[in-house]
């Protein structure tokens, strides 16, 4: 059931991040052309669905799981260091200069002025219930964005006009919270209740309740007062309101296949990519190895890039969780049971011997070790010979894509954002946390209820008496690689601690500074602290 649906066939075309917020943006209709129907309102927001997925799958994605333990990128022999900036944002090193953190704040706000222009315009048109629901659904998109640019960079500036007459000042991160919290709240009654193809990827009355869950499980992080009874009451207006419309999915793979898409019944809120039309997922072009080309039918060489670290991987421990399957470790082998072969030297598998016969043939068995030893520390490189080259174990949970783009290398995998699986863990942390425990359907809800959901899905051993930091780690396996480690480590306290190797404790780092070139376009931006 593989896209591209519909409203993607009438994007307007690609808007890329707008640097400054008073950018002067030539609108693609006129009065003689404004939307009247379900179908041209979509048309005409296309333009802030393609700024959405723009870069999510890889600049945001690599602000919240590089910065973590869940993903690294080492150098290896010099290849893929990039000048550092995969190294300082797994070293916690990372300033107001680093490519990231200028690209991520362009692509937020040019989300946000994108939304910004297109509900001017939408206001300029016959109240209809048509144009009603396409600005819930452009405010609904804005308080994404926003989200997303708050729990990134704190204190940002707060813009809900177009155009911008003057430059923005700083808006406290609690100021921020309400806007997102208010805007969610005044929309959800006109956003679609109807999940399916015409609904996906575009914000829904459970896609509001769902964002307005994760605000409210970060709010004492955010604010400094907790939300956690509120937690509970978002999941629920899930949870019973959409019970005939959610459901955890039988098979976890499904969920990230190529051809997920709107029959995948747990996906609340998803960023649709296509590997020619929708562009941005990359995951096998930096994550898979050269020599599995074959063995995925991959149409292009991948780069060997991106791989996680030990302690991460070894909280895929569970018996018979087939979440461990979302990992390749250890040796290799093809599909039909032979070991994968690399052709190469003594001294081509392992630049350290120093044997008179380094030359000498080998034919090396791929063997994706999870340790990962540096040969030169101050670069975090691991080499590029063969022994390099398999150093940290791969991830395949965003299976590979056989109808890929041979020369772009991009993937159609859809990625989740919101899913129904969420809900009930954050749910269930909420609980923990302390809110009382709610019935559904005539069920009362525990942590343990609600997790033990998640486990059964996974085929793996059911949980008594689970704790916090248990069900941190449970997140680690359910959520792994879906861009919420960072927010997931801030919340437990955890971002500090030491992974991989990084050291670095200083709790500014919780959130990235305002880019250097920001500041200079804007002198009433104010930088955060640390930098």
């Amino acid at each position: 059931m593989k896209k591209i649906y519909l409203f993607t066939l009438l994007l307007a075309g690609a808007v890329t991040g707008c640097t400054k917020l008073d950018t002067n943006v030539e609108s693609q209709l006129t009065p003689g052309n404004f939307p009247t129907n379900p179908e041209s309102f979509i048309a005409a927001t296309g333009p802030v669905y393609t700024q959405l997925r723009s870069i999510y799958a890889v600049d945001y994605w690599r602000m919240q799981e590089l910065s973590t333990d869940e993903a690294i990128i080492p150098a290896r022999d010099g290849n893929y260091d990039d000048g550092g900036q995969y190294r300082f944002l797994h070293l916690h090193t990372w300033g107001p200069d680093h490519p990231n953190v200028r690209s991520n704040w362009e692509w937020g706000f040019g989300g946000i002025n994108t939304c910004n222009r297109i509900i001017s315009l939408f206001e300029a048109t016959p109240d209809t219930d048509d144009k009603k629901r396409a600005i819930a659904e452009m405010r609904a998109m804005r308080a994404l964005f926003y989200y997303f640019m708050m729990d990134l960079y704190g204190n940002i500036p707060l813009v809900t006009s177009f155009p911008v007459t003057s430059p923005p000042k700083t808006a406290p991160r609690a100021e921020i919270f309400d806007f997102i919290e208010k805007e969610l709240k005044e929309v959800a009654p006109n956003l679609n209740p109807n999940a399916g193809t015409f609904t996906y990827g575009r914000p829904t009355k459970w896609m509001a309740f769902a964002l307005l869950e994760k605000l409210y499980l970060n709010a004492q992080y955010y604010t400094g007062q907790p939300k956690f009874t509120e937690t509970v009451a978002m999941a629920d207006s899930v949870l019973n309101g959409a019970k005939s419309i959610y459901s955890l999915d039988a098979d976890y793979m499904t969920l990230f296949a190529p051809n997920n898409g709107p029959q995948i019944k747990e996906t609340i809120f998803a960023i649709p990519y296509d590997p020619n039309v929708a562009e941005g997922n990359h995951f096998t072009r930096f994550g898979l190895h050269t020599a599995l080309q074959a063995k995925y039918n991959i149409p292009f060489r991948p780069s060997i890039a991106l791989s996680t670290i030990k302690d991460f991987y070894e909280k895929f421990n569970l018996t018979g969780d087939v979440r461990n399957t979302t990992w390749l470790a250890g040796k290799q082998y093809e599909n039909n049971g032979s070991p994968v072969i690399i052709k190469s030297t003594k001294k081509g598998v392992d630049a350290s011997y120093t044997g008179a016969d380094g030359s000498a043939a080998v034919d090396y068995h791929l063997d994706f070790t999870p340790e990962m030893p540096l040969v030169r520390p101050a670069t975090m490189d691991v080499g590029n010979d063969e022994l390099g080259k398999a150093r940290g174990v791969r991830s395949i949970k965003f299976y590979p894509d056989p109808n890929a783009n041979s020369s772009t290398r991009y993937q159609g995998n859809d990625m989740p954002v919101l899913r129904l699986a969420d809900v009930m863990m954050m749910k269930a942390e909420a609980i923990l946390r302390g809110a009382t425990a709610t019935t559904v359907n005539g069920e009362l809800q525990t942590a343990d209820v609600l997790v033990n959901k998640i486990r059964a899905r996974a085929k793996a051993p059911l949980v008594t008496g689970i704790t916090l930091n248990q069900l941190l780690d449970e997140r680690a396996r359910e959520f792994a690689w879906e861009g919420w480690r960072r927010n997931d480590l801030i919340r437990f306290g955890k971002f500090e601690d030491a992974w991989g190797f990084k050291t670095n404790t200083d709790v500014n780092k919780r959130i990235y500074p305002v880019p250097t070139s920001e500041k200079a376009l804007n002198p009433n931006l104010v930088q955060n602290p640390g930098y």
